[in-house]
């Protein structure tokens, strides 16, 4: 019944166009008896789980490896066909332009039934909020099944249609929350709400759902048949997850301006959006359903290299995009200098992203340049005793890229990374060698030199949600819900520092120093600096900037390249054997661009020709 409903999925997704209420009018699935597809609980299953292929795909090959739009990455300056460029230049009109945009609703390569099927935020959502509702107003239908395989059914459909509904608003801001059937013949008059009418429309379907779905399906009678293979499947973790994500951004300063006109943090939201951060380390701490993974294996929460296309995210993966992808062609050459990999568009971490992986001892490096005693930061050495995060995310100078000598013939300033001003990684090339002066890790092994991840069984699925995130949110809610660094939520003994350390702990970072554990500001910007590091290049700086009201101002929006000199008391050989005690001269920090942003760079435009449907669907402001 799944590839069966997939199937019928494509072909009504190309049919539709770039209005929202195409997507919601559309007769649901005509081709199908009015009541097969709910008759029993196998049917009913295999509708929904044509849900799940909706979620978005932001790693797909055929968008590059463009979904970060923070300060973090800084892309081919000469490259025009990312949304990344679009963003930094101020047209978020780019989200549906853009030839490189997993947000578009077909506009940016129509022809493409592979970016129409595999990404497509905003088509995608609109579909799956019209399926969910379809699904729902059919309930009574399920007539051949448990009580517990309703109540599954029942809460995945929840959910989904929750979970839809905050992708776009996240984005757009508020929304008409659709929570029926539109009939086909149905003239649009759906007001459009505020962002947090909107956030607990969808915080009442997450809740419901948390109530109704197992905390792991491998306990549940349905799930036996499938045991060992449910981990994909919407939980009451997943659902609690959004819930707190859902509440917490609605209490966030840019959402709480939007409905209230208060640049500030809401406090009902975010003590909301702790107790729901709250359940969930609470259940984890009592199940272990979801663990923080070892930090041996930290790598393996973000891809697996040769091992069969094994999905990464261990156990503290809660909740993933559409995991049917492979880390092949783009995504592997976009991190690579040419010398490397001649092909694809370069993309490369920014050096002031780079600084704020802070030291090991947990103390922030306030001034890149400057020799700090109390941190231990020296700028003559500014890759030793760093971050630990900061070696698994970066290749800096001296780290060795290439594990077979013959791939680049005898040349070590090839098979070891010069990064170092008119070194070969930043010279060989000018259009596309590395601008900023590191690589990116995170998403790539450090050797992965063939053009063609595939051949290297290589594997890459983001985690929208892990475990590590909830500790972050959860110490956020409740600084802000209480306003007091020795609060908990009512349901967790846990205060918002003990959480942050929670996070560092596992990686061997100090925890956060006594200057910033007095006030709840101070506190803040550590803990900005610390989803900044643990949570880099996945997705949620953007929307991070975003949501803080700190996308426009600086230092957030500048992008940095650093240029160095290597020190002549080294030889090459020592200089490769250890890296990150690298002795370097005349350190410094060049501009490369400078965002020119404002208030309404905050929100995506609405497409036109669904403004222009009715006088109650306004679009957002500077955009008409």
């Amino acid at each position: 019944m799944k590839k069966v409903f997939y199937n019928i999925m494509i072909v009504a997704a190309l049919a539709m166009t770039t209005s929202c209420k195409d997507y919601l009018d559309k007769s649901p699935l005509s081709d199908i008896g009015d009541t097969d597809p709910y008759k029993n609980y196998m049917n009913f299953q295999g509708f929904t789980d044509e849900l799940y292929n909706t979620i978005p795909m932001m790693t797909t090959p055929d968008f590059h490896c463009c979904w970060n739009f923070g300060e973090d990455e800084y892309w081919q300056p000469n490259e025009t066909r990312m949304l990344a460029y679009a963003i930094d230049h101020g047209n978020n009109w780019g989200w549906d332009e853009s030839y490189y945009s997993y947000f578009h609703s077909g506009a940016g390569n129509p022809t493409s039934t592979n970016r129409d099927n595999k990404g497509h935020l905003w088509g995608m959502s609109w579909y799956g909020i019209r399926k969910a509702n379809v699904g729902l107003a059919h309930l009574d239908l399920l007539q051949d099944a448990t009580d517990e395989e309703k109540k599954l059914i029942k809460g995945q459909l929840l959910f989904f249609r929750g979970f839809f509904h905050f992708l776009l608003m996240q984005n757009w801001g508020g929304l008409p929350y659709i929570d029926m059937e539109i009939p086909a013949d149905a003239v649009m008059r759906y007001p459009r709400l505020n962002y947090q009418q909107t956030a607990d429309k969808a915080a009442e379907d997450f809740q419901a759902a948390a109530d109704l779905l197992p905390i792991d399906w491998d306990q549940t009678t349905v799930g036996k048949a499938t045991l060992g293979k449910n981990n994909l499947r919407i939980n009451k973790v997943m659902c609690l997850a959004f819930l707190g994500k859902d509440l917490l951004w609605a209490g966030s300063p840019l959402m709480n301006k939007e409905s209230q006109g208060k640049a500030e943090y809401n406090k009902e939201y975010c003590q909301k959006a702790a107790q729901a951060f709250g359940e969930i380390l609470k259940i984890c701490d009592e199940t272990k359903r979801y663990e923080l993974a070892d930090f041996k294996d930290y790598s393996l929460l973000f891809y697996t290299f040769n091992q069969n296309y094994k999905t990464p995210g261990l156990k503290e993966a809660i909740f993933y995009e559409n995991v049917n992808n492979n880390w092949r062609w783009n995504m592997v050459n976009d991190f690579r200098p040419s010398t490397l990999s001649g092909s694809g568009i370069k993309c490369y971490p920014t050096a002031n992203y780079a600084d704020y992986f802070g030291m090991a001892n947990g103390k922030p490096i306030k001034d890149i340049t400057k020799k700090d005693a109390e941190s231990g930061y020296d700028p003559e050495y500014p890759f030793r005793d760093r971050d630990p995060r900061f070696y698994e995310n970066f290749v800096f100078d001296g780290v060795k890229c290439v594990k077979a000598g013959n791939y680049v013939g005898n040349d070590p300033h090839r098979q070891y990374a010069s990064l170092y001003t008119g070194g070969t990684y930043r010279v060989a090339n000018r259009d596309k060698d590395c601008f900023t002066g590191y690589l990116n890790m995170k998403w790539d092994s450090q050797y992965a030199n063939d053009w063609d991840g595939y051949r290297e069984n290589n594997q890459v699925t983001l985690s929208l949600v892990r475990l590590a995130d909830i500790y972050l949110m959860y110490a956020e809610a409740v600084a802000q819900g209480y306003g007091s660094l020795t609060a908990t939520s009512t349901n967790y003994s846990m205060n918002p520092i003990a959480a942050v350390n929670k996070v560092r702990a596992r990686a061997g970072v100090g925890g956060i120093d006594a200057e910033y554990t007095g006030e709840v500001d101070k506190f803040m910007s550590e803990l900005r600096r610390e989803r900044a590091v643990e949570l880099a290049f996945e997705g949620h700086r953007y929307n991070d900037l975003r949501r803080w009201l700190l996308l426009d101002k600086a230092p957030y929006n500048k992008k940095t390249a650093v240029y160095f000199d290597r020190a002549a008391d080294q030889t090459d050989a020592e200089r490769y054997e250890n890296p990150k005690n690298n002795h370097v001269l005349n350190l410094r920090e060049e501009v490369l661009f400078t965002r020119q942003l404002t208030d309404m760079h905050y929100w995506f435009p609405f497409p036109r020709k669904d403004v222009q449907m009715y006088e109650g669907f306004k679009q957002n402001p500077g955009w008409e």
